[in-house]
């Protein structure tokens, strides 16, 4: 199981010129502009909290900005640290709580062939902009969770507790029963598919 706090074969070890955090391979498609308006596609090759690698055919200079809108992780900004032969680092520009998104979406990367989500699921995975809310259990008892990941059909939360396998369990307006436990939290799959409507309070 990956975390940001230990070494996995997934991360590929930063350099000495880069930043401390570790990089995630996430090979996720995306579209970038750069400060001239001009719009390419691009891939994030490797990513972490701090910085991303870009495959792209874009050239930008060091230190100008670049935003980007990668998918399943949303809008990145950033300022260009150095150049390759196929792409470009930046360095992202983010509030910290935003930074702990990234951390939370990209642990969910990585771990997620080990999880068996999304594949299992049958939906794309919406990105949430209301990550916070709280798991009800029927016996009354409420937890804080942060949504690490949602779709139609299911959902995965950063939760200090870890209700049983097949607990049943309400995320907001949604029921379901948790379906795997993982570093960070449970995975939930819902009693029903549910209508992108229905997931309004958090989208």
């Amino acid at each position: 199981m990956y975390s940001f706090q230990q070494a996995s074969p997934t991360v590929r070890r930063p350099q000495p010129d880069e930043r401390t955090f570790q990089r995630v391979s996430v090979n996720l498609p995306g579209r970038l502009m750069l400060p001239n308006h001009d719009e390419y596609e691009c891939t994030a090759i490797d990513m972490s909290p701090g910085d991303v690698f870009f495959a792209c055919h874009a050239r930008p200079r060091a230190g100008e900005r670049i935003i980007a809108y990668v998918d399943h992780l949303g809008r990145i900004e950033g300022s260009v640290t150095r150049s390759t032969e196929d792409g470009f680092v930046i360095a992202v520009n983010a509030t910290e709580r935003k930074r702990e998104k990234l951390a939370a979406q990209l642990t969910w990367i990585a771990n997620k062939h080990e999880l068996g989500l999304p594949e299992d699921r049958q939906h794309d995975r919406l990105t949430p902009r209301n990550t916070r809310t709280e798991l009800a259990l029927d016996d009354g008892r409420h937890y804080p969770c942060r949504i690490i990941d949602l779709s139609l059909s299911g959902a995965a939360v950063d939760i200090d507790v870890r209700p049983a396998i097949g607990t049943p369990v309400q995320l907001g307006n949604m029921r379901g029963r948790v379906v795997r436990h993982f570093q960070e939290g449970v995975a939930i799959e819902f009693s029903s598919v549910q209508s992108k409507e229905a997931l309004t309070e958090f989208l």
